[in-house]
């Protein structure tokens, strides 16, 4: 309360006279109640002039409504002298002259004059104030509630308003926050400083700016922020308030983090077992209400855990294995129909019923599991969260598990891939078995690690024969023949023994610890198993192999020189019959680099012209007419000599150049009969052999295309000799080229007939023209039933076939006399010649010629003695011999 003595007349009116100069209005009222000033500034607050308001009543000037109780309230204060309205300000609503409402703040004063009080009311118009207040109360409720944190700070940085979202982010109510400066009390160890830079240059030059940076609340815990900034200037253009907006966004900072931290580990080459432990512990830290499990699922749809440091104890281990399934928990469920499962209830859901006895005992009742997917949409694992009371999850984890889903693909997909690198790198991708590269690393261990006194056995298997089953079965029989005799091998050697495929049809078995008796003992067991035929495909397939030995240390202490051993002892084998095995000896050793030098020797005598054509002869067995000739290839090396056809030819078939032997022999034959025909040397035809690999080449029909057009040759002067085992194979491809071949009008012939597995039903509708009977049926055939027996039968069946029937390797007159009594058409032998050169082959077409033309001459002549005809018959002789050269 204010309390004014007032007792000289002078101080009175100087005190009125300054009232009249005030800015607010003021009345004066006597202890009637009576108006006794009025200023100038109340006449224009009320509208009224002071004439019609001095002496009335102070009720007049208060609004209708509270009029009748404002004297009571003059009169107890007076009464009473209680401060309830002096000494205060409060807002009053005002009612002008004009009807119009305003807001006046009125002040009351109590004054004592001479001994009798009076009361001073002050008022200030303060209605736009009150209208811009109602107008901010809304927003300003609405800035309180705001889930996002707010501060406002004035011209000087220290914070004026703190909203609630404020306090409850940081901690600071708004009388703690108010007029501290933020990097005062938000700014810890590890804010950056540059953001902090950023945030401050932008707010001077743009006026607003935002960025995410880390802060921390009044218990020191990290809080990471979305900021947005933004000023507010004066009319001097100087920023007055900056009001900064701000959204925690520590939970998915916490995410990005853990996102960044296993993106590292996977980038650091850490094991998938630590990575998905690391993502456990660290999910359980962002979301510690929940216990984390990865799971794996491989290619056959078992479980193996992956993480899980939190679940009981042998709970993970025991998942090690178990199959997925419709009813297989959470986990096993999820992956099985790869969707989410959750289970509240783990006691009483049907799903966990076998399984749940192990997470009710450590308090975990609830699972929620998602299938972890590649892009393809294989299940490959399980991300599962276990809560410790029935419910469903959170936002927060929902948003949790969006994120680490991906981790632990990302993560899974990688192990698959490096482990599928591995196999690739190391195993063979059609057994499974170590290939070349693997097994050296094996074998260069078991070799460091073999005792002093022990021995080592290295077995090398070669599959007899094997090109045969390729070239007439096919590629996928042949592939399907492999996988069986690996597991043939597999049930044959000993637990400690390692297998490896070297590639093609090559097989090495490392035996630790094996004694020569025992390694005997075992590759017997091998070639033995191996020499049952296998049923592939509906195909019964003969099978056979050979192998070599070579032991440590007594053949060799190195890698490379036991297997160049065993490799010749290998070979050894094939040469003692195959199906068999042999050890290594040291005259191998010289065998094997023979063969090395003759195989290097083919390729450069193939590449520079160094091979020949030598023809033979093939004469028909009525009339003694040429009825063609047969090209067989022959070499003569600089270094090694003359090397013999069946030395080089199956060189060649191991080496996989017997294909390109067989395209150079076609062209060289068609070059040469060419040749012969523009020299006027009639040669009917020629016989060309190729290997049932040619036959399966879809471009040959349209090669030999090419080569006859380009020598101007017709297609019956060509024929093509193919082995038996190629043309009676059911391989399509081969089937389909013949076909085309024949339809060109070019001739083939079955060459070595007899000596396979026929089949006269297959034969009869195959497209060959001529039947070749072996050589080795000659032999006998003049002393021997059944090679008689033989010859008789094939010439039957290419009698009964419409097939020209030609004869090998015929060396005698009798042998002659006897195939052309069975009624065999074409003879072909040293009879009549070996095989000749091209110039060696014209002279003797020449002198055959010359030597027919004399005997015709002298059995003329003996004809015409006797019928004393000679002159007539020497001109009939004549006349016979010049329509022979026409």
């Amino acid at each position: 309360m204010t309390l004014v003595h007032v007792d000289q007349s002078d101080a009175a009116r100087t005190l009125l006279a300054g009232l009249e100069q005030a800015i607010d209005a003021v009345v004066m009222i006597d202890s009637k109640n009576t108006v006794t000033h009025f200023n100038a500034a109340a006449e224009r607050l009320w509208g009224y002039e002071r004439d019609e308001v001095l002496g009335r009543n102070i009720s007049f000037l208060v609004p209708m409504a509270i009029r009748s109780q404002h004297d009571g309230y003059i009169a107890a204060n007076r009464a009473t002298g209680v401060n309830r309205i002096v000494g205060h300000s409060r807002e009053v609503r005002i009612e002008r002259k004009d009807g119009s409402e305003i807001w006046g703040s009125l002040s009351m004063s109590r004054v004592e004059v001479n001994g009798e009080i009076t009361y001073m009311g002050f008022v200030r118009d303060v209605t736009e104030e009150a209208k811009r207040r109602d107008e901010i109360i809304p927003l300003a409720l609405v800035v309180d509630k705001t889930k996002r944190a707010i501060y406002i700070a004035g011209r000087d940085a220290r914070i004026c308003y703190v909203n609630g979202a404020f306090t409850g982010m940081f901690g600071y109510s708004l009388d703690e926050a108010t007029g501290l400066i933020p990097e005062e009390f938000l700014v810890g160890a590890y804010t950056s400083q540059a953001t902090l830079a950023y945030l401050d240059r932008q707010i001077r030059t743009e006026g607003s700016a935002e960025d995410e940076i880390l802060l921390y609340d009044k218990a020191g815990n990290e809080v990471w922020v979305s900021v947005a900034l933004n000023a507010i200037h004066g009319a001097d253009g100087k920023i007055q308030h900056l009001v900064a907006l701000m959204t925690d966004i520590t939970e998915s900072k916490q995410l990005q983090s853990l996102q960044h931290h296993i993106l590292e580990a996977l980038a650091d080459e850490q094991p998938l077992l630590d990575v998905m432990e690391n993502l456990c512990r660290k999910v359980e830290q962002i979301a510690p209400d929940v216990v984390c499990s990865v799971l794996h699922v491989d290619s056959v749809g078992l479980l193996h855990p992956l993480g899980g440091p939190s679940l009981p104890a042998g709970y993970a281990q025991a998942l090690d294995g178990v199959a997925i399934g419709p009813d297989v928990g959470s986990c096993g469920t999820a992956a099985f129909r790869g969707e989410p499962v959750l289970v509240t209830d783990i006691e009483n859901d049907p799903l966990w019923l076998p399984y749940n006895s192990a997470p009710l005992a450590s308090g975990l009742k609830a699972c929620w599991s998602m299938p972890i997917k590649t892009k393809d949409g294989r299940v490959i694992g399980t991300f599962a969260f276990y809560f410790r009371e029935c419910r469903r999850p959170s936002r927060l984890h929902h948003g949790i598990v969006d994120a680490c889903v991906h981790l632990a693909a990302v993560a899974i997909e990688r192990e698959e891939a490096r482990n599928e690198i591995s196999r690739l790198a190391y195993f063979d991708a059609l057994t499974g078995l170590p290939n070349r590269t693997h097994m050296r690393q094996l074998m260069e261990r078991a070799v460091a690690e073999c005792p002093a006194d022990a021995q080592m056995a290295l077995i090398f298997l070669d599959l007899d024969h094997f090109k045969d089953v390729n070239d007439t079965l096919g590629h996928a029989v042949g592939d399907d023949l492999l996988v069986a005799v690996t597991q043939r091998l597999h049930q044959h050697i000993r637990p400690g023994d390692i297998l490896s495929r070297q590639g093609g049809d090559e097989f090495i078995i490392l035996m630790p610890n094996c004694v020569a008796a025992d390694a005997s003992r075992i590759a017997g067991r091998l070639t033995e198993a191996l020499s049952v035929p296998l049923q592939l495909g509906g195909h019964q397939v003969p099978i056979s192999a050979s192998a070599g030995i070579s032991m440590f240390p007594d053949n060799a202490r190195d890698l490379d020189s036991l297997l160049k051993y065993a490799d010749a002892a290998m070979y050894k084998a094939k040469q003692a019959g195959r199906s068999t095995h042999r050890f290594f000896s040291n005259d191998m050793d010289r065998v094997n680099e023979e063969r090395l030098r003759l195989s290097t020797a083919l390729r450069h005598a193939l590449a520079q012209g160094g091979l020949r054509l030598h023809y033979q002869p093939q004469i028909r067995a009525g009339s003694g007419d040429l009825y063609g000739v047969e090209a067989l290839a022959r070499w003569h090396d600089p270094v090694l000599g003359d090397v013999s056809p069946a030395k080089f030819i199956p060189l060649a078939e191991e080496c996989g150049l017997i294909e390109q032997i067989g395209v150079w022999s076609l062209r060289e034959a068609c070059r040469q009969i060419a040749a012969w025909q523009k020299a006027g040397l009639d040669v009917p035809c020629v016989s060309v052999n190729l290997s049932p690999i040619n036959f399966l080449n879809p471009g040959l029909p349209a090669l030999i295309s090419d080569i006859i057009a380009g020598n101007g040759l017709a297609p019956n002067r060509l024929m093509l000799e193919v082995t038996e085992g190629a043309v009676m194979s059911e391989h399509t491809t081969a089937i389909e080229i013949m076909m085309q071949i024949r339809a060109a009008g070019i001739g083939l012939s079955m060459d070595d007939f007899g000596t396979g597995y026929s089949s006269l039903s297959r034969l009869a509708h195959l497209p060959v023209r001529e039947l070749k009977i072996d050589r080795s049926f000659m032999r006998g055939i003049e002393t021997e039933v059944c090679a008689l027996a033989i010859a008789t039968a094939i010439v039957c069946v290419g009698q009964s076939l419409n097939m020209t029937v030609v004869a090998e390797g015929v060396e005698t007159e009798e042998q002659r006399r006897i195939l052309a009594g069975l009624g065999c058409d074409v003879i072909q032998g040293f009879l009549y010649s070996p095989a000749l050169s091209a110039f060696d082959l014209e002279a003797w077409l020449v002198a055959r010629h010359a030597e027919r033309w004399a005997a015709l001459v002298d059995e003329r002549r003996a004809e015409a003695a006797q019928e004393e005809m000679w002159p007539g018959a020497l001109a009939a002789m004549q006349s016979r011999e010049i329509d022979d050269r026409r």
